[in-house]
């Protein structure tokens, strides 16, 4: 397949951090995924008057550390994003301060962590009262892309993408798209997103959460559990005038995007969105589908998304093992994206794929199943894939060579 003058620029995925309900770091998230540990519990975080208590996967409250210690005037979801990035710095053996002499850009995925978490002042302001400003003040300097730029004192370009539960993974494919156009050095891409009240009792509303842990592709399954986290990559540009990352990890090799635009909130039927997404991925990647190893669904739990895409990588790229990790972090909505392309990245590494937890049922409407148990598995790359409200679609390919 030949490629583009833009795909002559390829990019290096150098450094990961990541932070969920399933661990505080990478290794540890990867670690207890392999043994088959989640953790659903109920929030702590706010009250509802709620009948059913619906379970989540909340960030421990262990994570205290000197990055949230020193930045108590900005929001979780900020703060949970500029950790991951220190953890993504770390791994990719980068000293922050030499980070000041490179073109520099910060693309970040979120969905509502930044705003609706100031439900109190709302309500006292309806009924009269004078509130104090600090809740405006945090949620106005607490935009994710915007506090790593101010964080690490960076020049290059900047953008929160706000794109529902895709939001992270177009975060990335944003970030792999401005380093095959010149304009970084280097791209800090992911997404961020905290537990929040309206969130949670809008899914209720919707009916597609489930009242126990979540059960992605299974036959029974009834819903999402919602979830928290950060996850940060290094991206860096590889050319024949440039030297691979001394940390590289794989190649960010390819991104689609697509929207279906069919429904507010319901994936289109026959998954026509995902489809180009995947296809756009693959091709800009340059490989073929049988190259592709395994993937890692979107997998919420849902009826109708879980249905969209088994009609899809049944057609798409039939035979191959396919999971979901929601089922060990919840929905993190704008980090999902993210948190899934580390957990991609480090399965192709590792080569060996997780269990599609909570899964153990076969859906007999359905094409095909997930991966029921952790298995080895050498491959040359992976797909992460994202099915977002609005009709919104994205992939990602990570490759090994």
């Amino acid at each position: 397949m030949q490629k583009t003058d833009a795909q002559n620029i390829r990019v290096s995925v150098s450094g990961t951090g990541c932070i969920s309900a399933l661990g505080l770091n990478i290794n540890d998230s990867m670690n207890h995924m392999f043994a088959g540990q989640r953790n659903a519990t109920f929030t702590n975080r706010f009250l509802t008057n709620h009948p059913v208590k619906y379970p989540v996967f909340q960030v421990c409250d262990t994570f205290d550390s000197q990055v949230s210690l020193n930045h108590k005037d900005l929001t979780l979801t900020a703060q949970l994003g500029i950790a991951a990035v220190y953890q993504a710095l770390e791994d990719a053996a980068i000293d922050p301060r030499d980070l000041k002499n490179r073109r520099v850009g910060v693309c970040m995925g979120t969905t509502v962590g930044c705003t609706l978490n100031n439900d109190q002042f709302y309500m006292d302001y309806k009924q009269g009262k004078t509130p104090g400003m600090d809740p405006v003040k945090r949620f106005l300097n607490s935009n994710p892309s915007a506090c790593i730029v101010k964080e690490f004192n960076l020049s290059g370009p900047a953008q929160t993408v706000v794109n529902a539960c895709a939001s992270g993974t177009d975060a990335i494919g944003i970030g792999i798209l401005w380093l095959q156009a010149g304009l970084c050095d280097l791209v800090i891409a992911g997404g961020t997103d905290e537990l929040c009240k309206v969130t949670y009792n809008g899914f209720i509303s919707l009916m597609i959460t489930d009242s126990d842990p979540c059960k992605p592709f299974d036959k029974k399954r009834n819903g999402l559990n919602l979830g928290e986290g950060a996850a940060a990559l290094i991206l860096e540009p590889v050319s024949q005038k440039t030297s691979m990352p001394s940390h590289h990890k794989c190649f960010a090799a390819g991104y689609g995007s697509a929207c279906d635009a069919y429904h507010l909130t319901a994936p289109k039927p026959d998954g026509q969105g995902l489809k180009k997404a995947l296809r756009h991925a693959i091709a800009q990647s340059g490989l073929d589908s049988s190259d592709i190893g395994f993937i890692n669904a979107h997998g919420t739990g849902t009826k109708d998304n879980d249905k969209v895409e088994d009609l899809v990588l049944s057609e798409i790229l039939p035979g191959i093992p396919f999971f979901s990790t929601k089922g060990y972090t919840g929905h993190t909505l704008g980090a999902a994206g993210a948190i899934e392309a580390a957990f991609t990245i480090h399965s192709l590494m590792n080569e060996k794929i997780p269990a599609s937890i909570g899964f153990s049922d076969r859906d007999d409407t359905l094409k095909s199943s997930p991966v029921a148990k952790t298995q080895n598995l050498s491959c040359t790359a992976a797909i992460s894939q994202s099915v977002a409200f609005g009709g919104n679609n994205s992939a990602l390919v990570f490759s090994r060579i």
